[in-house]
């Protein structure tokens, strides 16, 4: 009587013989695969690979936050990103204006101190705040 260990063997013995007879299925067309070491004489030459620094030159811009030193906070924070004319929201509650700014430090990484964010808040809920 023929067990399954049996039947199994036999069955890899037989998928062996199969590939060795028709060959892997996988694609044809693959460049042979290089021999792991290369001396640098058999090299063919090859272009040097070379990093390039750029230089990118942003618009700036003279035109800041009204309201003198109550905007402080928010030129020295804000304008790296957002010219002071961006500012084109409709009037939204503190809270709201407190999950926008904690949304530029925490998903955009804005590095904004807290006591810069608050100052940041209250600007915005002073000026653009929800009447």
């Amino acid at each position: 009587m023929i067990n399954a260990a049996q039947v199994g063997f036999g069955a890899a013995i037989l998928a062996g013989v199969v590939l060795a007879i028709i060959g892997h299925p996988g694609p044809k067309d693959l460049p042979p695969t290089p021999p792991a070491v290369a001396t640098a004489a058999a090299a063919p030459a090859q272009a040097a690979f070379v990093l390039k620094s750029v230089s990118v030159a942003l618009p700036t811009s003279g035109v800041t936050f009204p309201g003198g030193a109550a905007a402080d906070a928010i030129n020295a924070n804000c304008l790296s990103c957002h010219s002071a004319g961006m500012l084109t929201q409709p009037n939204l509650a503190k809270a709201t204006w407190a999950a926008e700014v904690d949304k530029m430090i925490h998903a955009f990484k804005a590095p904004i101190d807290q006591a810069n964010a608050t100052a940041i808040v209250d600007y915005l809920a002073a000026t653009k705040g929800a009447k």
